[in-house]
Protein backbone atom coordinates (compact mmCIF):
# COMPACT_ATOMS: atom_id res chain seq x y z
CA UNK A 1 0.00 0.00 0.00
CA UNK A 2 1.37 3.43 -0.97
CA UNK A 3 0.98 5.20 2.38
CA UNK A 4 2.69 8.33 1.04
CA UNK A 5 0.15 8.64 -1.76
CA UNK A 6 -2.71 7.98 0.63
CA UNK A 7 -1.40 10.56 3.11
CA UNK A 8 -0.86 13.19 0.39
CA UNK A 9 -4.32 12.83 -1.14
CA UNK A 10 -5.97 12.58 2.27
CA UNK A 11 -4.26 15.85 3.26
CA UNK A 12 -5.56 17.64 0.15
CA UNK A 13 -9.06 16.23 0.40
CA UNK A 14 -8.97 16.77 4.12
CA UNK A 15 -7.98 20.39 3.63
CA UNK A 16 -10.99 21.02 1.42
CA UNK A 17 -13.30 19.09 3.73
CA UNK A 18 -12.00 20.03 7.16
CA UNK A 19 -11.15 23.66 6.43
CA UNK A 20 -14.37 24.01 4.50
CA UNK A 21 -16.48 22.47 7.24
CA UNK A 22 -14.64 24.56 9.81
CA UNK A 23 -15.64 27.67 7.89
CA UNK A 24 -19.18 26.34 7.77
CA UNK A 25 -18.98 25.95 11.56
CA UNK A 26 -18.55 29.70 11.58
CA UNK A 27 -21.92 29.82 9.83
CA UNK A 28 -23.35 27.72 12.66
CA UNK A 29 -22.20 30.48 15.00
CA UNK A 30 -23.92 33.00 12.75
CA UNK A 31 -27.10 30.94 12.53
CA UNK A 32 -27.39 30.14 16.24
CA UNK A 33 -26.73 33.74 17.26
CA UNK A 34 -29.10 35.17 14.65
CA UNK A 35 -31.76 32.42 14.79
CA UNK A 36 -32.91 32.05 18.42
CA UNK A 37 -33.28 28.48 19.66
CA UNK A 38 -36.83 29.12 20.81
CA UNK A 39 -37.91 30.23 17.30
CA UNK A 40 -37.38 26.75 15.84
CA UNK A 41 -35.85 28.32 12.70
CA UNK A 42 -32.74 26.21 12.89
CA UNK A 43 -35.04 23.18 13.08
CA UNK A 44 -36.23 24.04 9.54
CA UNK A 45 -32.61 24.18 8.35
CA UNK A 46 -31.83 20.83 9.99
CA UNK A 47 -34.96 19.17 8.60
CA UNK A 48 -34.59 20.30 4.98
CA UNK A 49 -30.89 19.54 4.75
CA UNK A 50 -31.69 16.04 6.03
CA UNK A 51 -34.10 15.61 3.11
CA UNK A 52 -31.39 16.94 0.79
CA UNK A 53 -28.91 14.28 1.93
CA UNK A 54 -31.49 11.53 1.36
CA UNK A 55 -32.28 12.86 -2.12
CA UNK A 56 -28.58 12.97 -3.00
CA UNK A 57 -28.25 9.27 -2.18
CA UNK A 58 -31.34 8.50 -4.24
CA UNK A 59 -30.33 10.52 -7.29
CA UNK A 60 -26.73 9.25 -7.45
CA UNK A 61 -27.95 5.64 -6.85
CA UNK A 62 -24.48 4.28 -6.06
CA UNK A 63 -23.04 5.47 -9.36
CA UNK A 64 -19.97 7.07 -7.76
CA UNK A 65 -18.65 3.74 -6.50
CA UNK A 66 -19.86 2.00 -9.67
CA UNK A 67 -17.89 4.48 -11.77
CA UNK A 68 -14.69 3.73 -9.81
CA UNK A 69 -15.26 -0.01 -10.06
CA UNK A 70 -15.84 -0.11 -13.82
CA UNK A 71 -13.26 2.56 -14.73
CA UNK A 72 -10.55 0.42 -13.07
CA UNK A 73 -11.64 -2.85 -14.71
CA UNK A 74 -9.45 -4.36 -17.41
CA UNK A 75 -11.08 -4.15 -20.80
CA UNK A 76 -13.34 -1.21 -19.94
CA UNK A 77 -12.99 2.19 -21.57
CA UNK A 78 -12.72 4.65 -18.66
CA UNK A 79 -14.01 7.53 -20.80
CA UNK A 80 -17.08 5.58 -21.87
CA UNK A 81 -17.70 4.51 -18.27
CA UNK A 82 -17.58 8.15 -17.19
CA UNK A 83 -19.86 9.41 -19.97
CA UNK A 84 -22.38 6.62 -19.37
CA UNK A 85 -22.48 7.32 -15.63
CA UNK A 86 -22.85 11.06 -16.25
CA UNK A 87 -25.77 10.54 -18.64
CA UNK A 88 -27.54 8.12 -16.31
CA UNK A 89 -27.33 10.41 -13.28
CA UNK A 90 -28.13 13.53 -15.31
CA UNK A 91 -31.27 11.96 -16.81
CA UNK A 92 -32.58 10.76 -13.44
CA UNK A 93 -31.94 14.19 -11.90
CA UNK A 94 -33.83 16.00 -14.67
CA UNK A 95 -36.84 13.69 -14.32
CA UNK A 96 -36.84 14.17 -10.55
CA UNK A 97 -36.76 17.99 -10.81
CA UNK A 98 -39.60 17.96 -13.35
CA UNK A 99 -41.77 15.75 -11.11
CA UNK A 100 -41.20 17.95 -8.05
CA UNK A 101 -42.21 21.08 -9.96
CA UNK A 102 -45.33 19.40 -11.34
CA UNK A 103 -46.46 18.24 -7.88
CA UNK A 104 -44.88 21.07 -5.91
CA UNK A 105 -47.85 22.13 -3.77
CA UNK A 106 -48.99 18.67 -2.56
CA UNK A 107 -45.38 17.63 -1.89
CA UNK A 108 -44.73 20.83 0.08
CA UNK A 109 -47.89 20.34 2.12
CA UNK A 110 -47.01 16.72 2.92
CA UNK A 111 -43.58 17.83 4.18
CA UNK A 112 -45.09 20.57 6.35
CA UNK A 113 -44.05 23.51 4.18
CA UNK A 114 -47.34 24.44 2.51
CA UNK A 115 -46.69 28.13 3.24
CA UNK A 116 -43.26 27.99 1.59
CA UNK A 117 -43.31 25.67 -1.45
CA UNK A 118 -40.39 27.64 -2.84
CA UNK A 119 -38.17 25.98 -0.23
CA UNK A 120 -38.98 22.57 -1.68
CA UNK A 121 -38.47 23.76 -5.26
CA UNK A 122 -35.10 25.17 -4.25
CA UNK A 123 -33.97 21.90 -2.70
CA UNK A 124 -35.12 19.90 -5.73
CA UNK A 125 -32.77 21.96 -7.89
CA UNK A 126 -29.94 21.71 -5.35
CA UNK A 127 -30.29 17.92 -5.13
CA UNK A 128 -30.34 17.54 -8.91
CA UNK A 129 -27.25 19.71 -9.46
CA UNK A 130 -25.34 18.12 -6.57
CA UNK A 131 -26.02 14.64 -7.93
CA UNK A 132 -24.81 15.55 -11.42
CA UNK A 133 -21.72 17.18 -9.97
CA UNK A 134 -20.97 14.10 -7.83
CA UNK A 135 -19.98 12.10 -10.93
CA UNK A 136 -17.75 14.94 -12.11
CA UNK A 137 -16.13 15.19 -8.69
CA UNK A 138 -15.65 11.43 -8.93
CA UNK A 139 -13.90 11.92 -12.26
CA UNK A 140 -11.49 14.36 -10.61
CA UNK A 141 -10.76 11.83 -7.87
CA UNK A 142 -10.28 9.04 -10.41
CA UNK A 143 -7.82 11.20 -12.35
CA UNK A 144 -6.14 12.19 -9.04
CA UNK A 145 -6.85 15.89 -9.67
CA UNK A 146 -7.07 16.61 -5.97
CA UNK A 147 -6.17 20.30 -6.30
CA UNK A 148 -9.02 21.07 -8.71
CA UNK A 149 -11.34 19.07 -6.47
CA UNK A 150 -10.28 21.20 -3.51
CA UNK A 151 -10.53 24.44 -5.51
CA UNK A 152 -14.14 23.84 -6.55
CA UNK A 153 -15.17 22.76 -3.06
CA UNK A 154 -13.58 25.87 -1.56
CA UNK A 155 -15.17 28.07 -4.21
CA UNK A 156 -18.61 26.88 -3.14
CA UNK A 157 -17.82 27.39 0.53
CA UNK A 158 -16.38 30.87 0.05
CA UNK A 159 -19.35 32.08 -1.99
CA UNK A 160 -21.82 30.53 0.41
CA UNK A 161 -20.21 32.15 3.45
CA UNK A 162 -20.12 35.55 1.76
CA UNK A 163 -23.81 35.35 0.85
CA UNK A 164 -24.82 34.21 4.33
CA UNK A 165 -22.89 37.05 5.95
CA UNK A 166 -24.70 39.46 3.65
CA UNK A 167 -28.09 37.88 4.45
CA UNK A 168 -27.78 38.02 8.23
CA UNK A 169 -25.52 41.02 8.85
CA UNK A 170 -26.38 43.50 6.10
CA UNK A 171 -29.73 42.65 4.52
CA UNK A 172 -31.94 43.33 7.59
CA UNK A 173 -30.47 46.84 7.82
CA UNK A 174 -31.89 47.92 4.45
CA UNK A 175 -35.52 48.87 3.91
CA UNK A 176 -36.34 46.43 1.11
CA UNK A 177 -33.98 43.85 2.57
CA UNK A 178 -35.63 43.76 5.99
CA UNK A 179 -38.99 42.95 4.41
CA UNK A 180 -37.42 40.17 2.35
CA UNK A 181 -35.52 38.87 5.40
CA UNK A 182 -38.61 38.48 7.56
CA UNK A 183 -40.73 37.15 4.73
CA UNK A 184 -38.54 34.03 4.64
CA UNK A 185 -38.63 33.08 8.35
CA UNK A 186 -36.05 35.56 9.56
CA UNK A 187 -33.50 34.76 6.86
CA UNK A 188 -33.88 30.98 7.13
CA UNK A 189 -35.30 30.58 3.62
CA UNK A 190 -32.59 32.80 2.15
CA UNK A 191 -29.99 30.27 3.34
CA UNK A 192 -31.43 27.80 0.83
CA UNK A 193 -31.50 30.28 -2.06
CA UNK A 194 -27.84 31.15 -1.38
CA UNK A 195 -26.96 27.46 -1.51
CA UNK A 196 -28.68 27.04 -4.87
CA UNK A 197 -26.88 30.03 -6.37
CA UNK A 198 -23.48 28.77 -5.21
CA UNK A 199 -24.14 25.25 -6.50
CA UNK A 200 -25.10 26.64 -9.90
CA UNK A 201 -21.97 28.81 -10.08
CA UNK A 202 -19.68 25.88 -9.18
CA UNK A 203 -21.07 24.03 -12.22
CA UNK A 204 -19.21 26.55 -14.39
CA UNK A 205 -15.94 25.10 -13.09
CA UNK A 206 -16.88 21.71 -14.53
CA UNK A 207 -17.03 22.77 -18.19
CA UNK A 208 -14.17 20.40 -19.24
CA UNK A 209 -15.77 17.53 -17.30
CA UNK A 210 -19.24 18.26 -18.71
CA UNK A 211 -17.79 17.94 -22.22
CA UNK A 212 -16.98 14.36 -21.31
CA UNK A 213 -20.65 13.53 -21.81
CA UNK A 214 -19.85 13.52 -25.54
CA UNK A 215 -17.77 10.33 -25.13
CA UNK A 216 -20.99 8.43 -25.76
CA UNK A 217 -23.44 6.05 -24.13
CA UNK A 218 -23.04 2.28 -24.12
CA UNK A 219 -26.33 0.51 -23.37
CA UNK A 220 -24.71 -2.82 -22.58
CA UNK A 221 -22.24 -1.10 -20.25
CA UNK A 222 -25.08 0.88 -18.66
CA UNK A 223 -26.92 -2.37 -17.95
CA UNK A 224 -23.88 -3.88 -16.25
CA UNK A 225 -23.30 -0.72 -14.25
CA UNK A 226 -26.92 -0.53 -13.14
CA UNK A 227 -26.90 -4.18 -12.02
CA UNK A 228 -23.83 -3.40 -9.92
CA UNK A 229 -25.20 -0.13 -8.58
CA UNK A 230 -28.73 -1.17 -7.65
CA UNK A 231 -27.65 -2.93 -4.43
CA UNK A 232 -25.46 0.12 -3.77
CA UNK A 233 -28.54 2.33 -4.17
CA UNK A 234 -30.26 0.43 -1.39
CA UNK A 235 -27.01 0.50 0.56
CA UNK A 236 -26.72 4.27 0.12
CA UNK A 237 -30.35 4.90 1.00
CA UNK A 238 -30.33 2.88 4.18
CA UNK A 239 -26.88 4.22 5.00
CA UNK A 240 -28.01 7.81 4.71
CA UNK A 241 -31.15 6.98 6.64
CA UNK A 242 -28.87 6.15 9.54
CA UNK A 243 -27.64 9.74 9.33
CA UNK A 244 -30.78 11.72 8.57
CA UNK A 245 -33.91 9.68 9.33
CA UNK A 246 -33.99 11.03 12.88
CA UNK A 247 -34.05 14.61 11.57
CA UNK A 248 -36.73 13.77 9.00
CA UNK A 249 -38.93 11.81 11.42
CA UNK A 250 -38.52 14.13 14.41
CA UNK A 251 -41.24 16.67 13.42
CA UNK A 252 -43.69 13.79 13.01
CA UNK A 253 -42.71 12.07 16.28
CA UNK A 254 -42.73 15.35 18.22
CA UNK A 255 -45.00 17.72 16.26
CA UNK A 256 -45.52 21.39 16.85
CA UNK A 257 -43.24 24.20 17.92
CA UNK A 258 -41.55 22.14 20.64
CA UNK A 259 -40.46 19.60 18.07
CA UNK A 260 -38.92 22.30 15.84
CA UNK A 261 -37.12 23.84 18.81
CA UNK A 262 -35.66 20.50 19.95
CA UNK A 263 -34.67 19.59 16.41
CA UNK A 264 -32.87 22.91 16.06
CA UNK A 265 -30.95 22.36 19.32
CA UNK A 266 -30.01 18.83 18.29
CA UNK A 267 -28.99 19.93 14.77
CA UNK A 268 -26.75 22.70 16.10
CA UNK A 269 -24.99 20.47 18.65
CA UNK A 270 -24.47 17.67 16.16
CA UNK A 271 -22.39 20.09 14.09
CA UNK A 272 -19.70 19.94 16.76
CA UNK A 273 -19.61 16.16 16.40
CA UNK A 274 -19.20 16.33 12.63
CA UNK A 275 -15.40 16.46 12.84
CA UNK A 276 -15.59 12.66 12.78
CA UNK A 277 -17.56 12.56 9.54
CA UNK A 278 -15.02 14.98 8.04
CA UNK A 279 -12.16 12.59 8.79
CA UNK A 280 -14.15 9.67 7.41
CA UNK A 281 -15.02 11.57 4.25
CA UNK A 282 -11.45 12.77 3.63
CA UNK A 283 -10.12 9.26 4.22
CA UNK A 284 -12.72 7.79 1.87
CA UNK A 285 -11.98 10.22 -0.97
CA UNK A 286 -8.32 9.21 -1.01
CA UNK A 287 -8.67 5.58 0.05
CA UNK A 288 -11.42 4.32 -2.29
CA UNK A 289 -9.58 4.93 -5.59
CA UNK A 290 -6.41 3.33 -4.16
CA UNK A 291 -8.21 0.18 -2.99
CA UNK A 292 -10.00 -0.24 -6.32
CA UNK A 293 -6.77 0.30 -8.29
CA UNK A 294 -5.65 -3.04 -9.70
CA UNK A 295 -2.11 -2.98 -8.36
CA UNK A 296 -3.17 -2.23 -4.76
CA UNK A 297 -6.27 -4.35 -4.30
CA UNK A 298 -4.17 -7.53 -4.42
CA UNK A 299 -2.07 -6.39 -1.47
CA UNK A 300 -2.96 -8.28 1.71
CA UNK A 301 -1.79 -5.33 3.82
CA UNK A 302 -3.92 -2.58 2.26
CA UNK A 303 -7.18 -3.09 4.13
CA UNK A 304 -5.75 -4.01 7.58
CA UNK A 305 -3.35 -1.03 7.54
CA UNK A 306 -6.04 1.39 6.41
CA UNK A 307 -8.40 0.15 9.12
CA UNK A 308 -5.81 0.36 11.88
CA UNK A 309 -4.71 3.92 11.16
CA UNK A 310 -8.29 5.04 10.67
CA UNK A 311 -9.25 3.72 14.11
CA UNK A 312 -6.19 5.19 15.81
CA UNK A 313 -6.72 8.68 14.42
CA UNK A 314 -10.49 8.76 14.91
CA UNK A 315 -9.99 7.87 18.58
CA UNK A 316 -7.66 10.87 18.72
CA UNK A 317 -10.33 13.09 17.11
CA UNK A 318 -12.96 11.87 19.59
CA UNK A 319 -10.68 12.62 22.53
CA UNK A 320 -9.76 16.04 21.12
CA UNK A 321 -13.41 17.12 20.89
CA UNK A 322 -14.18 15.79 24.38
CA UNK A 323 -11.14 17.47 25.96
CA UNK A 324 -11.66 20.80 24.18
CA UNK A 325 -15.42 20.97 24.67
CA UNK A 326 -15.14 24.01 27.04
CA UNK A 327 -13.79 25.89 24.01
CA UNK A 328 -15.74 24.24 21.18
CA UNK A 329 -19.11 24.82 22.79
CA UNK A 330 -18.74 28.53 22.05
CA UNK A 331 -19.21 27.70 18.37
CA UNK A 332 -22.92 27.74 19.13
CA UNK A 333 -25.01 30.22 21.07
CA UNK A 334 -25.50 29.35 24.79
CA UNK A 335 -29.22 28.87 24.22
CA UNK A 336 -28.32 25.65 22.39
CA UNK A 337 -25.85 24.26 24.98
CA UNK A 338 -28.39 22.03 26.66
CA UNK A 339 -27.97 19.62 23.74
CA UNK A 340 -24.20 19.16 24.06
CA UNK A 341 -24.63 15.85 25.87
CA UNK A 342 -25.37 14.24 22.48
CA UNK A 343 -21.88 14.98 21.13
CA UNK A 344 -19.90 12.01 22.57
CA UNK A 345 -22.65 9.58 21.55
CA UNK A 346 -22.94 10.96 18.01
CA UNK A 347 -19.16 10.97 17.56
CA UNK A 348 -18.92 7.36 18.71
CA UNK A 349 -21.62 6.49 16.18
CA UNK A 350 -19.58 8.25 13.48
CA UNK A 351 -16.56 6.09 14.38
CA UNK A 352 -18.75 3.01 13.95
CA UNK A 353 -19.83 4.33 10.55
CA UNK A 354 -16.21 4.86 9.50
CA UNK A 355 -15.23 1.36 10.58
CA UNK A 356 -18.24 0.01 8.72
CA UNK A 357 -17.08 1.86 5.59
CA UNK A 358 -13.61 0.30 5.90
CA UNK A 359 -15.13 -3.13 6.43
CA UNK A 360 -17.35 -2.67 3.37
CA UNK A 361 -14.56 -3.38 0.90
CA UNK A 362 -14.93 -7.13 1.37
CA UNK A 363 -18.29 -7.14 -0.43
CA UNK A 364 -17.38 -4.40 -2.90
CA UNK A 365 -14.20 -6.16 -4.07
CA UNK A 366 -15.96 -9.53 -4.28
CA UNK A 367 -18.98 -7.98 -6.11
CA UNK A 368 -21.36 -9.04 -3.33
CA UNK A 369 -22.76 -5.55 -2.81
CA UNK A 370 -26.17 -6.88 -1.81
CA UNK A 371 -24.63 -7.83 1.54
CA UNK A 372 -24.04 -4.14 2.21
CA UNK A 373 -27.68 -3.39 1.50
CA UNK A 374 -28.83 -6.09 3.92
CA UNK A 375 -26.56 -4.99 6.76
CA UNK A 376 -27.30 -1.30 6.32
CA UNK A 377 -31.02 -2.05 6.21
CA UNK A 378 -30.81 -3.87 9.55
CA UNK A 379 -28.88 -0.96 11.03
CA UNK A 380 -31.35 1.60 9.66
CA UNK A 381 -34.27 -0.41 11.05
CA UNK A 382 -32.65 -0.43 14.51
CA UNK A 383 -32.05 3.33 14.32
CA UNK A 384 -35.60 4.12 13.20
CA UNK A 385 -37.11 1.83 15.82
CA UNK A 386 -35.06 3.52 18.54
CA UNK A 387 -36.30 6.92 17.41
CA UNK A 388 -39.93 5.88 17.12
CA UNK A 389 -39.93 4.34 20.60
CA UNK A 390 -37.84 6.92 22.46
CA UNK A 391 -38.26 10.35 20.83
CA UNK A 392 -41.66 10.93 22.47
CA UNK A 393 -40.07 10.04 25.83
CA UNK A 394 -36.56 11.53 25.82
CA UNK A 395 -36.60 13.88 22.81
CA UNK A 396 -33.44 14.43 20.81
CA UNK A 397 -31.33 12.11 23.00
CA UNK A 398 -33.15 9.27 21.22
CA UNK A 399 -31.69 10.52 17.93
CA UNK A 400 -28.14 10.17 19.29
CA UNK A 401 -28.73 6.68 20.69
CA UNK A 402 -30.53 5.63 17.52
CA UNK A 403 -27.48 6.40 15.38
CA UNK A 404 -25.22 4.65 17.90
CA UNK A 405 -27.36 1.49 17.75
CA UNK A 406 -27.79 1.54 13.96
CA UNK A 407 -24.13 1.98 13.06
CA UNK A 408 -22.97 -0.34 15.83
CA UNK A 409 -25.17 -3.21 14.62
CA UNK A 410 -24.18 -2.72 10.96
CA UNK A 411 -20.49 -2.60 11.91
CA UNK A 412 -20.63 -5.83 13.92
CA UNK A 413 -22.60 -7.64 11.22
CA UNK A 414 -20.12 -6.58 8.53
CA UNK A 415 -17.14 -7.74 10.57
CA UNK A 416 -18.44 -11.18 11.47
CA UNK A 417 -20.00 -11.96 8.08
CA UNK A 418 -16.97 -10.56 6.27
CA UNK A 419 -14.57 -12.79 8.17
CA UNK A 420 -16.46 -15.80 6.76
CA UNK A 421 -16.98 -14.54 3.21
CA UNK A 422 -13.74 -12.61 2.61
CA UNK A 423 -11.33 -13.16 5.56
CA UNK A 424 -9.03 -10.25 6.37
CA UNK A 425 -6.56 -10.27 9.24
CA UNK A 426 -7.15 -6.98 11.01
CA UNK A 427 -4.81 -5.92 13.80
CA UNK A 428 -7.48 -6.20 16.49
CA UNK A 429 -4.92 -6.26 19.30
CA UNK A 430 -3.40 -2.87 18.44
CA UNK A 431 -6.79 -1.25 17.77
CA UNK A 432 -8.17 -2.67 21.02
CA UNK A 433 -5.16 -1.41 22.98
CA UNK A 434 -5.58 2.15 21.71
CA UNK A 435 -9.35 2.02 22.25
CA UNK A 436 -8.80 1.01 25.88
CA UNK A 437 -6.24 3.80 26.27
CA UNK A 438 -8.72 6.33 24.86
CA UNK A 439 -11.47 5.22 27.23
CA UNK A 440 -9.14 5.43 30.24
CA UNK A 441 -8.01 8.94 29.26
CA UNK A 442 -11.61 10.06 28.90
CA UNK A 443 -12.55 8.64 32.32
CA UNK A 444 -9.59 10.44 33.91
CA UNK A 445 -10.68 13.68 32.24
CA UNK A 446 -14.28 13.32 33.40
CA UNK A 447 -13.07 12.58 36.91
CA UNK A 448 -11.11 15.84 36.98
CA UNK A 449 -13.95 18.02 35.63
CA UNK A 450 -15.62 18.46 38.99
CA UNK A 451 -12.43 19.44 40.82
CA UNK A 452 -10.50 21.83 38.58
CA UNK A 453 -11.53 24.82 36.39
CA UNK A 454 -12.47 24.34 32.75
CA UNK A 455 -9.25 25.91 31.47
CA UNK A 456 -7.21 23.49 33.55
CA UNK A 457 -9.23 20.57 32.14
CA UNK A 458 -8.34 21.73 28.64
CA UNK A 459 -4.65 21.88 29.57
CA UNK A 460 -4.67 18.41 31.12
CA UNK A 461 -6.60 17.04 28.15
CA UNK A 462 -4.12 18.58 25.72
CA UNK A 463 -1.20 16.94 27.53
CA UNK A 464 -2.97 13.57 27.34
CA UNK A 465 -3.59 14.10 23.62
CA UNK A 466 0.11 14.72 23.05
CA UNK A 467 0.89 11.52 24.89
CA UNK A 468 -1.61 9.63 22.74
CA UNK A 469 -0.09 11.03 19.54
CA UNK A 470 3.38 10.02 20.71
CA UNK A 471 2.21 6.43 21.11
CA UNK A 472 0.62 6.51 17.64
CA UNK A 473 3.90 7.80 16.20
CA UNK A 474 5.78 4.93 17.85
CA UNK A 475 3.27 2.48 16.38
CA UNK A 476 3.81 3.92 12.89
CA UNK A 477 7.61 3.72 13.26
CA UNK A 478 7.38 0.15 14.52
CA UNK A 479 5.56 -0.89 11.33
CA UNK A 480 7.91 0.77 8.86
Amino acid sequence: MNLKSLAKDTAIYGLSSIVGRFLNYLLVILYTYKIPAESGGYGIVTNLYAYSALLFALLTFGMETTFFRFASKDGEDAKMVYSTALRLVGSVSLVFIALVFVFLRPVSAAMGYASHPEYIACFALIAGLDSFQAIMFGRLRQQRKALKFMGLKMMFIGLNIALNLFIFLLLPRTGWGAELFWRFDGGVGLIFFANLLCTALVSLGFIPEIKGIAYGFDRALAGRMLRYSMPLLLLSLVGILNQVADKILFPYLMPGDEGQVQLGIYGACVKIAMIMSLLTQAFRYAYEPIVFAGKDKASPDTLPEGMKYFVLFTIFAWLAVMFWMPVLRHFIQPGYWEGLNVVPIVMAAEIFMGIYFNLSFWYKLSDQTWWGAVMSAVGAAAMILTNVLLVPKIGYMACAWGGFAGYGIAMLMSFFIGQKKYPIRYDLRTMGRFLLLGVLMYLVYRGLEGFIPSWACVVVGSVMLLGYLLLVYKEIKRNR
